[in-house]
């Protein structure tokens, strides 16, 4: 019979085998999805992005519309990382950018919302310079005679 710390350790190498495998997966489709994107068709009558190639880890047949100005759904890898049965894809993913982004996150939590130069540059005082006397009593070099 096994033991609560032998049955301890299975499970948790069981999860972490299951996340690497998970993790192997969405990187294979990351390549896959960046392959698709750089090689796609641009008609620029249609004004649409035109796939070149089956991709089927995609789900994306040769000949798919993945870009259009107007009137379409773009191909989201979130959604295609939820049909390849991926639990959690948030791990694997940043966040939407218009949700906010790890940028917006970094500005409003961790740094105060306020950048350091601009309080920098308020603070700063500018010395007063010692007016000098003006040459030529004050005409400058031109000279009128």
């Amino acid at each position: 019979m096994q033991t609560n710390s032998e049955t301890k350790t299975s499970e948790k190498k069981t999860k972490e085998s299951s996340y690497e495998a998970q993790k192997k997966l969405v990187e294979e489709l990351k390549v896959q999805w960046k392959l698709m994107w750089s090689e796609r068709f641009n008609d620029k009558t249609k004004a649409e992005g035109v796939s070149v190639d089956d991709y089927i880890s995609l789900m994306v047949e040769r000949g798919t519309i993945i870009h259009a100005t107007r009137d379409f759904k773009a191909l989201s890898f979130k959604e295609i990382i939820k049909q390849n049965m991926i639990k959690e894809p948030d791990r694997f993913l940043q966040p939407d950018v218009n949700a906010g982004g790890w940028n917006k996150f970094i500005k409003t939590k961790i740094t105060g919302g306020t950048p350091k130069k601009t309080r920098r540059a308020d603070d700063y005082v500018a010395e007063k310079s010692k007016k000098s006397q003006p040459k030529k009593n004050g005409r400058g070099w031109l000279h009128t005679t």
